[in-house]
């Protein structure tokens, strides 16, 4: 019976890996629900998470690729692969109302940009403070900084190692999490309480999931006004990591 069990989940790793992954969300909404009361998006939780479990999978066996190192997980590998992450992208960006994100008018725009070059100088910065130098690197946990997506993406793109885009996704869900708790706090003393203001602090913001969860733990009616910029923010986050953000660090870094 376990042998064969063992056979049917190795030979069709990719609806195993669906089913680990959907046991993962289950569990981190779960725990959103029952230890924060959705204080702390379910999506971050499960980004924590499969961390963690791509750490003792590597540790396991030694690897280099996580959970994908395990024959009964290889599926993982494609869900968690470039063609799929680009689709998603892809996915959210198709979602967005243009008309809704034309009221927030010029201001609407401008947060995007804003929000991209503070989240990337802060990421660099950090970077430095722990020893980093060359462009390739500050370029990707700067993009990380961004967000966990723009990170990966970017540094795909360059050329970065696994470590230094392990370490971008690590930032990006700091940043994440730091949203979604802090948001409802500081909500009341920034104006944060109607769709323009929901709409630019999504572009100042970014992360798609610490907005969500922010914003639905301020005002749940505010959600998809957040959610359309930090769609866009994702999207020009991954035109401008690989190409102006870097050439800039290797003009500056060399």
């Amino acid at each position: 019976m376990y042998e064969s069990m063992m056979k049917v989940i190795s030979g069709y790793g990719l609806i195993s890996g669906f089913a680990v992954i959907g046991v993962t969300m289950w569990l981190s909404y779960w725990l959103s629900d029952k230890l924060t009361r959705g204080r702390l998006h379910g999506s971050a939780i499960a980004i924590f998470l499969g961390l963690v479990l791509s750490y003792v999978g590597g540790v396991m066996t030694g690897g280099q690729k996580g959970l994908v190192d395990i024959p009964l997980l290889s599926g993982i590998g494609l869900l968690g692969g470039a063609m799929l992450r680009d689709f998603a992208i892809v996915a959210t960006a198709f979602g967005v109302n243009i008309e809704e994100l034309k009221r927030a008018g010029v201001s609407g725009v401008i947060s995007l940009f804003v929000g991209i070059g503070t989240s990337f100088i802060a990421g660099v910065g950090v970077a430095m403070a722990f020893g980093y130098t060359d462009a390739v690197s500050l370029t990707t946990i700067g993009a990380g900084a961004v967000t966990y997506i723009v990170g990966p993406v970017t540094g795909a793109a360059i050329g970065a190692s696994s470590e230094v885009i392990a370490l971008s996704i690590a930032a990006g869900l700091v940043k994440a999490i730091l949203v979604m708790v802090v948001t409802p706090f500081v909500a009341p003393l920034v104006g944060l309480n109607n769709p323009r203001t929901a709409v630019i602090f999504g572009g100042l913001m970014g992360t798609s999931s610490g907005v969500a969860g922010g914003l639905a733990a301020t005002d749940p009616a505010l959600v998809p006004y957040g959610c359309l910029t930090a769609a866009f923010y994702t999207a020009l986050g991954c035109l401008l990591g690989p190409s102006l953000l870097f050439f800039a660090m290797r003009g500056l870094v060399g």
